[in-house]
């Protein structure tokens, strides 16, 4: 997650206070009869007032500076620091620079350079502080600076890339610590408040309200939406509610212009201290996995398959030798349940097998083929990403009968060194798609797995297949394109 700032502005509240009920106060042509009928004049109501909570909860929250070694990797051509981290936090592509330009001034060998700037906040008295991993991963020396301006050379716990959190420890002690609040409590709508360094400077203070809860943006995890000001700097800072309890991490924003528009995103503090007691316990965070690749299930791949709802999770794709392989988990499966908790969405299966432990026996619900089916399998330990090797099918002969065609389809059997090659029992493979076949995505390689939620190990079943087929309606094709599975609905032409 370490591009996944995005950008911020500041934000402020016009003071508006909200009168209702005011009518005709005072008219000396009312009689008393009508005065008395008048409707009452309700009480103002003022925008919250933040002073107590910024001077409980100011001490807490402290600014992270990093430093790097300057070296001919990382200059970039001699371009300034501060523009490197504008680029680098805003997702820019980094301009190539001219032979011998150079916008700022190079850095000597071994010299150390600022990096960039952060917030983070006291997790304990004893030193612990939590901060964003997009803060401090790839810094040589990190100082943390307190609000009564002592400065310490923090050493760095562990983060996690995934989460985006990161903890720290400093030397010191009796230092005032946040107090943690309950996620489940916040609401849509309540006021909220940050603490920050924005653009490095130091204890700037933003609020707004909570928009919205659950956000999917994560792979892990669902982030608290906010329209608090968070601006380059923020990142690591405390998401404070009106009892002065750290309820988030401010995180990224989303912007199409660079500066903020109004939408913040921030880990919830509940994933965080789960992540921060692993990193703080043992320096790394321990994750399930059971190896596949997914995708979302559409509303018409739901209601060609004879799926009640759209719901779960589409395999794509199955990591041979992986847990799930292992298992009989098969691509094009749709998984509906894990350890018999629900899965309504693709983000919800990631977050619950990752927070699986490792070596657990674990039970998936699997819907195949218009019938469910329950696997067990056993959670493997997520690690370091592999090289992808992708299959490559060889040419044959290309075949194709009146049926396929009103698809749009050429199609060829498999040899058998390319089922062996693709790792899949059969198939047809595609020579050339047109038509309704190309408008649904299908093009020259896939090979197809299934057929009107048929599985077809060749040319002839498919064939057979597509003949007890409702041509009235579309028809769904399983097909593999590299290493993954995914569904295409093709709508022939009337």
């Amino acid at each position: 997650m370490k591009n996944q700032w995005l950008k911020l502005n500041a934000w402020t509240a016009a003071g508006v206070l909200a009168v209702a009920g005011a009518v005709g106060v005072g008219s000396a042509s009312l009689s008393p009869l009508r005065a008395q009928a008048q409707v009452p004049v309700t009480s103002v109501r003022g925008l919250p007032d933040f002073t107590d909570l910024v001077e409980q909860v100011g001490p807490s929250v402290v600014n992270i500076r990093t430093l790097e070694k300057a070296s001919a990797r990382n200059m970039s051509g001699g371009m300034d620091e501060d523009m490197l981290e504008f680029f680098k936090r805003f997702g820019l592509p980094i301009p190539n620079l001219p032979k011998g330009q150079r916008p700022g001034p190079r850095a000597l060998p071994d010299e150390e350079q600022p990096r960039g700037l952060g917030s983070g906040f006291i997790l304990s008295s004893d030193g612990f502080v939590m901060t964003n991993a997009h803060v401090v991963e790839g810094a040589d020396e990190v100082m943390v600076t307190l609000t009564d301006q002592r400065e310490f050379k923090a050493k760095i716990i562990g983060y996690d890339k995934r989460s985006d959190v990161a903890v720290v420890k400093i030397d010191a002690t009796g230092l005032p610590a946040v107090k943690i609040g309950d996620v489940s409590r916040l609401r849509v709508g309540e006021w909220v408040m940050a603490i920050g360094s924005p653009f490095g400077l130091e204890n700037t203070v933003t609020a707004g309200i909570v928009s919205a809860k659950q956000r999917d943006t994560g792979e892990y995890l669902p982030f608290i939406q906010t329209d608090v000001a968070i601006n380059p700097g923020n990142s690591g800072g405390p998401l404070i509610n009106m009892r002065g309890e750290v309820v988030g991490i401010n995180s990224q924003i989303y912007s199409r212009s660079g500066g903020f528009m109004g939408i913040s995103f921030s880990i919830p503090i509940d994933e965080a201290i789960r992540v921060s007691d692993q990193l703080r316990a043992t320096g790394k965070v321990t994750r399930g996995r059971i190896g596949v690749q997914i995708g979302s299930v559409t509303k018409d791949v739901a209601e060609s398959l004879g799926l009640s709802k759209q719901q779960g999770a589409l395999v794509t794709g199955v990591e041979k030798g992986a847990p799930a392989d292992k298992a009989g988990v098969e691509a094009g499966d749709i998984i509906t349940k894990f350890d018999g908790k629900p899965v309504d969405k693709i983000s919800d299966l990631p977050r619950m097998v990752g927070n699986t432990k490792p070596g657990t026996r674990s039970t998936i619900t699997v819907f195949r083929r218009g019938k469910t089916r329950d696997l067990t399998v056993t959670v493997g330990e997520i690690e370091g990403d592999k090289a992808e090797t992708r299959a490559s099918a060889a040419d044959d002969a290309p075949k194709s009968s009146a049926a396929t065609q009103k698809l749009g389809l050429t199609l060829s059997d498999l040899s058998e060194a390319q089922r062996r090659e693709l790792s899949v029992k059969g198939g047809v493979r595609v020579e050339a798609a047109s038509d309704a076949a190309a408008r649904a995505g299908l093009r020259q390689g896939d090979v197809i797995l299934a057929v009107a939620n048929t599985e077809v190990a060749n040319l002839k079943e498919f064939e057979a297949a597509l003949a007890k087929a409702d041509k009235s309606k579309p028809i769904n094709v399983l097909y593999r394109r590299g290493d993954w599975a995914q569904y295409a609905l093709i709508r022939p032409s009337r």
